[in-house]
């Protein structure tokens, strides 16, 4: 690490403290050189995530717009905030830790709908009509069929 004062790259750490969340490494130095102390942070370098839509379009995964689909869903069930901010929390782990950078809308709407069965089969069936889809009736019978 270079001295901020005299640009010596010999420094040393004095102190290192994780911030609460784990999020960022705090780092108290000194310049060997100098015996100037300053303090650096340290701060994993998130990729962004890219969503390939059904109809081939890109764009960046928004938890805000993700979490807003849930809500929707889960309007008026018996799902409490808590539940939600969960699905999205676990949902959004799994993107960012898959093996890749882009991943496809289906695989999250697949992710979401499995967490929302074991919820609120409610707002499972809301949310699965407009990610699945469903053009009548039949679709709806059928996807109750499975979950009952």
């Amino acid at each position: 690490m270079k001295c901020p004062y005299c640009q010596n790259q010999d420094t040393e750490v004095l102190e290192t403290r994780e911030s609460e969340d784990l999020s960022v490494t705090r780092r108290r130095r000194t310049c060997i050189k100098c015996d100037k102390r300053f303090t650096t942070y340290e701060r994993v370098e998130q990729i962004p995530i890219t969503v390939i839509k059904k109809d081939g379009r890109r764009e960046t995964f928004d938890r805000e717009k993700l979490l807003r689909g849930i809500w929707r869903a889960s309007g008026k069930t018996t799902l409490s905030s808590d539940s939600v901010n969960t699905i999205v929390d676990e949902v959004e782990r799994d993107v960012i830790g898959g093996e890749t950078n882009e991943v496809a809308s289906k695989t999250i709407g697949e992710l979401v709908a499995k967490r929302l069965k074991k919820l609120d089969k409610i707002a499972y069936i809301r949310f699965s009509s407009v990610f699945k889809q469903f053009v009548d009736i039949e679709d709806l019978e059928r996807e109750i069929k499975k979950i009952t």
